[in-house]
């Protein structure tokens, strides 16, 4: 079992920037591949950003590419996400999720075994 606790989301106007923070523990982070994703009512949750289990290999959603960074620190257990410019668009329940694979970081949700409980993220125009 992994549990994946995230945090940092809140309020923001467009331009600015989060930093969101998924904290991991049960199992060995490093065997894992990470990712961000996000969810608005109504709507499937959609890919943000993944991560290799090493950290060498990210990929991402084309309309966070140039903004978002997703990184890990393997010794603290911590995924993280970083937003800048952030757009009214981007707000959304955003959820860490965790692939026990040395492959590259998958895009479908429905490939990855653990979620975190999600943190709001609000962009006002």
């Amino acid at each position: 079992q992994v549990q994946l606790v995230e945090s940092g989301g809140g309020l923001v106007q467009a331009g600015g920037s989060l930093r969101l923070s998924c904290a991991a523990s049960g199992r060995t982070f490093s065997d894992y591949a990470m990712g961000w994703f996000r969810q608005t009512p109504g709507k499937e949750r959609e890919f943000v950003a993944g991560i290799g289990h090493k950290g060498d290999r990210t990929n991402y959603e084309d309309t966070v590419r140039d903004r978002f960074t997703i990184s890990r620190d393997n010794a603290k257990n911590i995924l993280y996400l970083q937003m800048n410019a952030l757009r009214p668009e981007d707000t959304a329940v955003y959820y860490c999720a965790a692939r026990e694979t040395t492959s590259f970081p998958p895009v479908l949700s429905g490939l990855f075994d653990y979620w975190g409980q999600g943190t709001q993220v609000t962009v006002s125009s």
